[in-house]
């Protein structure tokens, strides 16, 4: 057990890159916006757009407190293929969305990167607290 020992603590640490990087583009997401439009945009369009966005960022919010619910309730802390799934997705997404920030990728770019490095993860932990909880209770 002392090779996959750091898997939990690397978990908890690529989570919180994620987190992190998400909480910043909450305060840079105008110029993730005006990527998105087009040179000459209107007030409404820009709107739009900011509503989009806000939108991706709160569901992200939201599935991380699904993840770190299961993740400190101990449903997942150590079962090691789920760290290592949830470590390679929110790695991925902790550098993608550094790319997104930093390069100024457009909006719909986001949606992509939420459904691989937020939603999976965040569906595999509610499939193992069914699995443990639900599951758990009926005598087979």
């Amino acid at each position: 057990m002392g090779r996959i020992s750091g898997l939990v603590p690397s978990r908890f640490l690529t989570l919180l890159a994620h987190l992190v990087i998400v909480i910043n583009i909450f305060w840079t997401r105008d110029d993730n916006i005006q990527a998105s439009l087009p040179p000459h945009f209107t007030s409404e369009e820009y709107e739009k757009e900011d509503s989009k966005l806000i939108t991706a960022l709160s569901l992200t919010l939201g599935l991380f407190l699904v993840e770190l619910a299961g993740f400190f309730s101990g449903v997942s802390m150590f079962n090691n293929t789920q760290n290592l799934f949830s470590i390679g997705a929110h790695c991925s997404a902790a550098v993608s969305l550094a790319f997104f920030v930093l390069e100024g990728w457009e909006c719909y770019i986001y949606w992509y990167i939420f459904a691989f490095c937020s939603l999976l993860p965040a569906s595999t932990e509610v499939i193992m607290f069914i699995a443990v909880f639900v599951l758990k209770k009926r005598s087979f």
